[in-house]
């Protein structure tokens, strides 16, 4: 049986969204890409009067989704040095697996940051990551601690890759020592 004469426009335009999608993943993935880039030696170690408890925090697992499929990312623990919480992460995208990458985060997180979230105040705060390729993002975010001296809230992590904004939603946990 032969298809109506109608079906042929909505065939170009299933078509056009189909490769429309395909080229927003490539930009995405643009970024995500092959090995792990190494922690930056350049940074001090932590010397902050409030280290200890605060020294070392725990992103959950998250994933976020874009048109055809998702974005995962996963981070061993961050560390604090010189006001800055740092750590390598990796992002897989389903289903376009030759897209994933590796690569390095550095997340500015003062002082007064962290006696804000001792507060139980939300904070705002700004980094950027690179990719083993030395693709760099713009990253943005916000951290609400469940309450003063939680130690564990909400995090809300904006990622630049181009023009395309990935937002990722977990939660936190200080599982520094003290």
């Amino acid at each position: 049986m032969d298809c109506p004469a109608e079906s042929v426009p909505h065939s170009k335009c299933v078509l056009r969204r189909v490769v429309h999608a395909l080229a927003l993943v490539a930009i995405i993935s643009a970024g995500f890409a092959a090995a792990e880039s190494p922690a930056p030696a350049h940074l001090p170690p932590d010397d902050s009067p409030l280290g200890g408890r605060y020294a070392q925090v725990t992103v959950e697992p998250t994933k976020t989704s874009i048109y055809i499929g998702s974005v995962s990312l996963t981070m061993p623990p961050f560390a604090r040095r010189a006001g800055v919480y740092s750590t390598d992460y990796s992002a897989k995208v389903f289903p376009f697996f030759f897209y994933n990458e590796r690569g390095h985060i550095l997340i500015e997180f003062s002082d007064e940051n962290l006696r804000q979230l001792m507060r139980g105040e939300t904070v705002y705060f700004k980094g950027h990551a690179s990719n083993s390729d030395g693709a760099e993002r713009r990253i943005e975010g916000r951290a609400i601690p469940d309450g003063a001296n939680a130690g564990h809230g909400k995090i809300k992590v904006r990622v630049w890759v181009g023009r395309i904004e990935l937002i990722f939603n977990s939660v936190y946990r200080f599982t520094g020592a003290g």
